[in-house]
């Protein structure tokens, strides 16, 4: 399934973490990155997604890819969850203003107020070079994030 930012430059976002820190695609201008929408992190499937996730060393202690985390969940509420699962990944709220970052990349549903499950890999020169948007309620795959990266990355 094609999207239409693959091949385009990656929409700038600044968004805060669980810390409360601003994390901006500025600063990871030079690496590659995937965003990893999910629509809520308490909700099953998003929590299983994040929980496979969490285990995929090969994906998360990459040197040369920051996996990156994102939902409309307030900071708050990301925190509650990371501190729950024991996850260390970076989760960034795209809170305030509502749904901005999830707009950029045409994963926001403006009816439930929620991301719904996209991912975007990015290269280091800042376009995007993969995307899959799953439909409500299906989970990604992690084979599927294996194979962009090793065809991008390797």
């Amino acid at each position: 399934m094609s999207h239409p930012l693959v091949g385009a430059p990656a929409p700038s976002f600044a968004m805060t973490d669980t810390h409360g820190r601003t994390v901006t695609s500025a600063q990871l201008s030079g690496t590659a990155y995937m965003l990893v929408f999910v629509p809520f992190a308490f909700s099953d499937t998003c929590t299983n997604e994040l929980i496979d996730l969490r285990g995929a060393e090969d994906l998360l202690a990459r040197d040369d890819l920051k996996v990156i985390v994102v939902s409309c969940d307030s900071i708050y509420t990301l925190k509650a969850w990371a501190d729950t699962h024991s996850y260390k990944a970076e989760l960034l709220s795209d809170f305030w203003p509502h749904g901005e970052v999830s707009r950029q990349y045409g994963v926001f549903n403006p009816q439930k107020g929620l991301a719904t499950r996209g991912t975007f890999l990015v290269d280091a020169a800042g376009v995007v070079r993969w995307a899959i948007v799953n439909p409500e309620g299906e989970a990604r795959d992690l084979a599927d994030y294996r194979r962009a990266v090793i065809d991008l990355l390797d």
